[in-house]
């Protein structure tokens, strides 16, 4: 009988697999008491990498205190689910967006099954270790009790955080633990041509940036924006008055030149204006403005231009021709060449039409390019008028807008698992009204409780997530409203919340079982789970996306849902007769999955496998 595990996959396993078909020699069986399991000889992989015996050499790299530890934190294997929560949703039956509820490090190992390489852009805005943001905690050797007795913060969820002021001893190390894992993980879910862009300040620049190099490979780095993000000075600055930010640029996998055809390439971005290219002699060629014919650059090229009316022209002395003396003819020839009075130099013809479709994004992110801290509460106060001052910190919708024109494509997936108030959301929506787009956007983030002094808090939000969603509901209200004629953005989005595994913890041996125990899980399924938790933790568990459509339909008396056309077909009744199981199969969807209590026993589940050999042999079946 196939059953699902309802586990994130194991990715060291999935590594070490990898290595044994690189290496087969460097892969062994070892035991762990009665288990099995396949390890690396590192000793004859090093041997084998290289003539060179680095241990106890000095070598390049970046290490901290907990490193080792964070990488366990990244590859270890969950039992949990996201539960879906239509009520809190816009849109649920059509939308293609996301909004993740919960400890981003879980979600994304959540995702993987789902999202594996297919994200084209990233963008996060984590915390930046100022001495008093609120950081997850992903120590796991800790139980519950001792934490809380020692830190004594949780979320609404009980999922619990910490404090890293700049008096702990571990202040960097911590930081630098809590964003590695997260980084392994996101670069798995990149598309092999997509981009990750994060946020930063002076604070774990460095350390950000040697730890991207580590994750993503020092040769995929492609830029270190700097953002504009005040335009007044701080008087009372110690020292220097801080006026930017950076935002660190990664590809999957970069281009090493324009011919390349893999790899991150980013676009051109919109040409906004043309108000320099006229048409006054109504030149057939379209509009123009004149460029110079000299240049400052040393060519040798050495002639006189005749004008019309006789002058003669030769180059300046301090200048040089800018085209050879053929192509100086045929710009004559073609009424390229604008002669002015007298002996002005002569201007050339720049077309409108030749000229590239966009403009090359620059390192520089000036205000008036992308906005600023006063833009971002400019944004939230217009959204949220009832409540100005409502989040803290917030992106201003323009920065997002112009690293999504860069970064992602018309029908890319963009993520974001700090998403904060959701800006990048609202980003998404706009450009799909703007240009026609279907971009889809997937939020993630920790219910990170509003302080109660907090106008959120007292304008009746009670977590950052709250804050988030009413954003994009408003937000998504004001885009549908000024959208053009024939254009109709997405502006909905599926809710999901991190939860414990659907299943009852019955991950115990054989021997281990007494009768009590076995009575306690004739169903093995949780009893305060609905069909739909059931379908979406099948639907991870397969690899499906959250987004795809499902329809729910009445069979025989029997609740039958149906995802993706035929993708997965689901029933999660008891005693589901033949006649029911015989038409589902008979539709041939690619998946289906029943609930092992649905049967009456084990010739009835043997049946079903049967009846699906006869009528779909291609249709993959489990019980849960």
């Amino acid at each position: 009988m196939d059953k699902p595990r309802f586990e994130t996959p194991d990715l060291i396993r999935r590594n070490i697999d990898k290595l044994a078909g690189l290496f087969p020699g460097c892969v062994t069986d070892v035991t762990d008491g009665n288990t099995a399991r396949r390890a690396v000889n590192f000793g004859l992989l090093k041997q084998m990498l290289s003539d060179t015996e680095l241990e106890g050499e000095e070598v390049y790299e970046f290490t901290w205190v907990g490193k080792r530890a964070s990488v366990v934190d990244a590859y270890k294997p969950i039992r949990k689910t996201l539960r879906p929560c239509p009520e809190e949703s816009r849109d649920w039956d059509h939308t293609q967006n996301l909004y993740l509820e919960g400890d981003n490090l879980d979600v994304l190992k959540l995702m993987l099954n789902s999202y594996l390489h297919a994200v084209k852009l990233i963008y996060i805005d984590p915390p930046y270790n100022t001495g008093g943001d609120l950081l997850y905690q992903d120590d796991y050797t800790m139980s519950a009790e001792e934490y809380a007795g020692e830190i004594g913060e949780r979320d609404e969820d009980g999922s619990r955080l910490f404090r890293n002021t700049d008096a702990n001893g571990r202040f960097h190390s911590d930081w630098c633990s809590m964003i590695y894992p997260r980084l392994l993980l996101a670069r798995e879910l990149l598309h092999p041509d997509g981009v990750i862009l994060i946020s930063i300040d002076d604070n774990e620049q460095a350390s950000l940036r040697k730890i991207c190099d580590e994750v993503f490979g020092g040769y995929n780095f492609i830029a270190q924006i700097v953002w504009e993000k005040v335009h007044t000075r701080k008087n009372s600055a110690i020292n220097f008055s801080s006026s930017h930010e950076y935002i660190l640029c990664y590809a999957k996998t970069r281009r090493n030149n324009i011919n390349d055809r893999e790899g991150f390439l980013r676009n051109l971005l919109p040409r906004e204006q043309t108000d320099a290219y006229h048409n006054p002699d109504n030149d057939p060629n379209g509009p123009w403005k004149t460029d110079p014919i000299t240049a400052h650059n040393y060519y040798s090229a050495d002639y006189t231009i005749t004008k019309p009316d006789g002058t003669v022209i030769k180059r300046p002395q301090d200048r040089f021709w800018a085209y050879s003396e053929a192509t100086i003819q045929k710009l004559i020839a073609n009424n390229a060449i604008v002669w002015g009075e007298g002996d002005s130099m002569p201007l050339a013809k720049r077309y409108l039409k030749d000229v590239q479709d966009g403009l090359v994004p620059t390192t520089l992110f000036t205000r008036k390019f992308a906005g600023d801290t006063s833009l971002a509460k400019r944004n939230l106060d217009e959204l949220f008028p009832e409540c100005k001052g409502i989040f803290d910190y917030s992106k201003p919708v323009k920065l997002l807008r112009r690293l999504i024109q860069i970064g992602a494509g018309k029908d890319d997936i963009i993520l974001d698992f700090f998403s904060g108030s959701s800006t990048t959301a609202q980003a998404v929506m706009e450009l799909n009204a703007e240009d026609g787009g279907q971009r889809k956007f997937i939020m993630v983030q920790l219910a990170e409780p509003c302080g109660e002094e907090s106008e959120a808090f007292k304008a009746g939000y009670r977590s950052i997530c709250e804050i988030g969603k009413e954003r994009i509901r408003r937000a998504g209200d004001q885009i549908r409203k000024a959208a053009q004629d024939g254009i109709h953005p997405d502006t909905g989005f599926r809710v999901f919340r991190l939860d414990d595994s659907n299943m009852a913890d019955v991950y115990y041996s054989a021997g281990e079982y007494d009768q009590a125990m076995l009575e306690s899980y004739v169903c093995n399924i949780k009893p305060d789970r609905t069909d739909l938790d059931l379908l979406f933790g099948c639907m991870l568990e397969w690899g499906l996306p959250l987004s795809l459509s499902c329809q729910t339909e009445r069979l025989e008396g029997c609740s039958v849902h149906t995802c993706g056309g035929g993708d997965l077909v689901a029933c999660f009744d008891a005693n589901i007769p033949e006649c029911v199981v015989r038409a589902l199969a008979q539709r041939r969807p690619r998946r289906a999955v029943f609930r092992d209590a649905g049967f009456a026993g084990s010739p009835e589940k043997i049946n079903v496998f049967e009846i699906f050999k006869l009528y779909a042999p291609d249709t993959r079946v489990k019980v849960i």
